[in-house]
């Protein structure tokens, strides 16, 4: 058996030395492009998953999230429970939050966000929205009568190109108009515009616990309560830990408040990324499928003559496999070459998007399935056309 494969790779090595190099590299480079096109497109879906990832961990929701008690509406007790969460190993700090629906109007145009009340102070250790202030200043604990407003809710002064409803383009300085829940009216000095890039927070506005427990008139409570660890990725164990330490109200991870956005976002990219693969994959059956069987074609007469003289038709069949691989191989290194160069620009270069900026990320797994399914498509297409060939009456071979 042994014998057989190295007469196969004899046939093959003398099939591509004294073939078409021009046509051979193109072969090549092709193949080198369909392996990198398998890679960059999910590492690219990757980036974007981790972005959108870090996004709402560092603008949203933190690590975890406290929420009331079943049948409950708030959180009471705030302050003593938020000693006691930062008392526990592992967490970094957290912060009370109240948040609900208000009209805000300016200069005729209304429009009601998801208005948020906060401790600056504390917001500072768990989330990083004072980093994304595009004008203007962030608030400060001891704030009364300013706001901050997301870019997004601030708007445009052309209207047309704002896709939701805004403010109509108003800037740091001027003077809104809020209604509360309860009815309460005030006036508010914009002091800062937040763009963070995750819609979220773009498109609400916020101002201090303290301006809010003035209007509503209520007192150490909060409807939330975002929780920052030390470590990302173990938050189901910090989550039962927190538990263990007493804390009954409901606790959520990060990935629990994305889950269902998440899943509707990385659904669409599967579906991109599984045609951009087949589609891939076919043209690389093509291509390798072609060259083997024109070179079958080409050599009917010589296929036909060492079939006479005893060379069996499994062995041919093989050498032609054994071209086919040769070309995969050649290919799948030549792309590891060319995504490697890819992947460090994008990586010094990120690509920007609307979040952020996102670099491709390359799994192990996905490098493997690449190959593997290139490989596999190398087989086919080496096989079918050596196999349809040989199958051919062998007089009929020889006359050509």
């Amino acid at each position: 058996m042994l014998e057989e494969e190295q007469v196969a790779f004899f046939l093959a090595s003398r099939l591509i030395t004294r073939g078409n190099k021009g046509t051979l590299l193109l072969t090549i480079m092709i193949i080198a492009m369909v392996f990198v096109n398998l890679i960059f497109l999910p590492s690219i879906i990757a980036g974007i998953v981790v972005l959108f990832n870090q996004q709402n961990i560092d603008y949203s929701y933190g690590n975890l999230v406290i929420e009331p008690r079943e049948d409950q509406l708030l959180i009471t007790r705030v302050g003593e429970l938020q000693q006691k969460i930062n008392r526990v190993p592992g967490v970094v700090a957290s912060t009370p939050r109240y948040s609900g629906a208000a009209t805000i109007v300016s200069k005729g145009k209304s429009t009601t966000p998801l208005l948020i009340a906060i401790n600056p102070d504390d917001e500072k250790q768990v989330l990083k929205i004072h980093t994304g202030i595009a004008s203007g200043d962030y608030l400060n604990d001891g704030d009364t009568g300013q706001i901050l407003i997301g870019t997004t809710l601030a708007g445009n002064k052309d209207q047309t190109v704002d896709r939701t409803p805004t403010l109509g383009g108003v800037d740091v300085g001027k003077t809104v108009e809020v209604t509360f829940r309860n009815g309460v009216t005030r006036q508010y000095r914009i002091k800062g515009i937040i763009a963070s890039g995750q819609f979220s927070v773009d498109s609400s506005a916020f101002i201090t616990r303290k301006e809010l427990d003035s209007v509503l008139g209520t007192t150490d409570t909060a409807n939330q309560i975002l929780v920052r660890t030390q470590t990302t990725g173990k938050e189901e164990a910090m989550r039962i830990t927190l538990m263990q330490y007493g804390i009954q109200e409901k606790i959520w991870t990060w990935q629990d408040k994305s889950a269902d956005f998440l899943k509707s976002i990385v659904g669409s990219f599967d579906i991109i990324n599984v045609i951009s693969t087949i589609v891939s994959l076919v043209i690389a059956v093509v291509v390798i499928f072609i060259v083997i069987f024109i070179n079958t074609v080409y050599r009917r007469k010589q296929i036909g003559i060492l079939q006479a003289i005893g060379i069996d038709r499994s062995i041919i069949i093989k050498s032609y496999i054994f071209q086919a691989l040769f070309i995969f191989a050649s290919g799948t290194l030549a792309g590891c070459a060319l995504l490697f160069v890819l992947l460090q620009y994008l990586t010094a270069s990120p690509l920007v998007f609307p979040g952020g900026p996102v670099a491709p990320v390359l799994e192990p797994m996905l490098l493997f399935r690449a190959i593997a399914s290139l490989f596999i498509v190398s087989l086919i297409a080496g096989f079918l056309p050596s196999w349809l060939t040989t199958r051919e009456d062998l007089l009929s071979a020889i006359r050509g």
